[in-house]
């Protein structure tokens, strides 16, 4: 076997594993807002989801994003010219500056809530939203230090290849947000042991997310040791690979940003239109269903490419880094497509069965299956964005993602600006403003980087694409039947019926896609099923 074939594989293998582990987050976290929504409703999980906005978009910045790319192509490099010890140090010098800077980060959040709320939030009108905001923004600020700490964690593991780990990690962050949110819940609202839960139980789930936090970084210590690395802090800053993290992050910063600050934007926007507190909640909850099949996949794949991106990228711009590359961007369309679609078809249905319990209503599932039709449409941009971003860095082509981030931030905030204050739009249009951005950026960095790598192998990667369209087609007449018939009268059914409906219709979709594809003769889908099928077998 060719080590280019032996790469692929390897690729595709650890993208299955790592895509197992994130499920398991990523269906936890989808729990944790289903209590928040049905126990509080739209209205008091909108209040929470704008406390932990800032915490929750450095924590995507860090642990997905800026820190992690920068210290991972760093760190591999490091192991591959200099040896593990000299890796281990520059890992313990960055963990120290870590800890100083976010915890400063930390305090100034916590002494200047007030005015953050009222600055991110200028639509709310209720002095007791903006009271009660302000309470959780103080209690989950410190997150921030723990999540820069756990990147760095996260990313160690990763550049060793270890992948699981990491990846399952942040189920346990949602499974301590739940437990600990529930738990300190009990204690400190009387109203939730007794069945009339108030918005105090908010309190509770605020110090959930530290207790979440906690856990994240603690499952992965013991794998950290078991690959070498020593625990210390190591001030010595004045050092090359510090110098050379930051040098590549502050960039990568801008750029990773770029999709979280247009969703941030949207979040401030969200609380000029109509539905005001509940917008955040309606708009976060859609989010939430795409994050399933983009954590799932995208981030999946971009995991598992990275540390192998970086080192190929050390003999230079060889067919072996374009083919890496090329192959990442396959996977994500091959895995991406049908769920984007999916999620789009389906989309009043998946978000009644998930979140219409409690005190979310059927006017909330339809505030929310807007949004989310808008985000499946950018799920497949922004999953090759995760794959295609990074490896800017790995070739010390930094500003041009953060370029690219740039104008689209420009170009989202203008339409949310007309949308919103011109047009007077609901927040509907703030979601569709973000997939747009997420075509534009998408288009603009794969220009960019066939131009630098010569080609990323794009006749294969149209021909993979024409074939997966037709399982896509396929799939998609499967969903519009069942619409006419399976899930005919849906709010007339009960939850089983209901679930039961879906999960087939689901599922015929799903096998449907497969069939065509692997007939078609798509390499991925062959590696897919030939992976399901062998853990199914153990």
């Amino acid at each position: 076997m060719s080590e280019p074939k032996k790469d692929s594989s390897s690729q595709a293998k650890s993208t299955g594993i790592v895509s197992i582990a994130i499920l398991c987050s990523r269906v936890l976290g989808l729990v944790r807002d289903q209590l928040l929504n049905g126990l509080f409703g739209a209205h008091f999980t909108g209040i929470f989801t704008a406390a932990f906005r800032t915490p929750n978009m450095l924590r995507d910045l860090f642990a997905e994003g800026a820190l992690s790319t920068a210290f991972v192509t760093t760190f591999t490099k490091k192991i591959k010219n200099e040896g593990d010890e000299a890796a281990w140090v520059l890992g313990r010098k960055m963990m120290a500056l870590s800890i100083c800077f976010m915890s400063m980060v930390a305090l100034a959040g916590i002494a200047v809530a007030p005015w953050l709320v009222k600055l991110l939030n200028p639509g709310w009108k209720n002095p007791e939203s903006i009271a009660l905001c302000t309470d959780l923004v103080r209690i989950m600020y410190p997150f921030i230090t723990l999540v820069s700490v756990t990147a760095l964690v996260m990313g160690m593991l990763n550049s060793k290849r270890v992948f699981f780990i990491p990846a399952v990690a942040s189920a346990f962050f949602n499974l301590g947000c739940i437990i600990g949110g529930v738990a300190m819940a009990w204690v400190l609202d009387p109203g939730f042991r007794e069945g009339q839960i108030t918005e105090k139980g908010l309190t509770g789930f605020a110090i959930g997310t530290l207790i979440g936090g906690v856990m994240q970084l603690a499952i992965q210590i013991p794998s950290l040791k078991k690959v070498g690395f020593r625990f210390g802090l190591d001030f010595g800053w004045k050092d090359k690979g510090v110098s050379e993290v930051l040098h590549l992050m502050w960039p990568s910063l801008i750029a990773a940003g770029g999709t979280q600050i247009g969703v941030f934007l949207n979040s401030i926007f969200a609380s000029c239109t109509p539905g005001a507190e509940s917008a955040s909640a309606w708009l976060a909850n859609a989010q939430r269903l795409q994050q399933l099949p983009l954590g799932l996949f995208g981030v999946a794949v971009a995991t598992v490419t990275l540390p192998m991106l970086s080192r190929l990228a050390t003999e230079g711009m060889t067919p072996a880094f374009r083919g890496a590359l090329a192959k990442g961007l396959r996977l994500v369309l091959f895995l991406t497509l049908p769920s984007a679609v999916g999620l789009s078809l389906l989309a009043n249905e998946i978000v009644s069965i998930l979140f219409e319990h409690g005190k979310f209503t059927a006017a909330d599932v339809a505030a929310t299956a807007g949004p989310l039709q808008a985000y499946a449409f950018g799920l497949v941009f922004y999953s090759a964005i995760k794959v295609l971003q990074p490896s800017f860095y790995t070739i010390g082509k930094r500003f041009i993602p953060m370029i690219a981030s740039l104008g689209v931030i420009a170009l989202t905030a203008s339409l949310n600006a007309v949308t919103v204050f011109v047009l007077h739009w609901d927040h509907t249009a703030l979601a569709w403003a973000t997939a747009l951005g997420l075509v534009v950026n998408f288009g603009t960095l794969y220009l960019c980087m066939r131009k630098f790598a010569g080609g990323l192998e794009t006749r294969s990667l149209t021909q993979a694409l024409a074939k997966l369209l037709v399982g896509v087609a396929l799939m998609a007449g499967v969903c519009v039947a069942a619409k006419f018939t399976l899930l005919a009268g849906w709010a007339k059914m009960g939850f089983i019926m209901q679930a039961g409906s879906l999960g087939i219709t689901v599922t015929v979709a799903a096998a449907a896609y497969f069939f065509v594809t692997q007939k078609l003769r798509v390499e991925e889908a062959g590696e897919f099923i030939g992976i399901v099928s062998k853990r199914l077998k153990r």
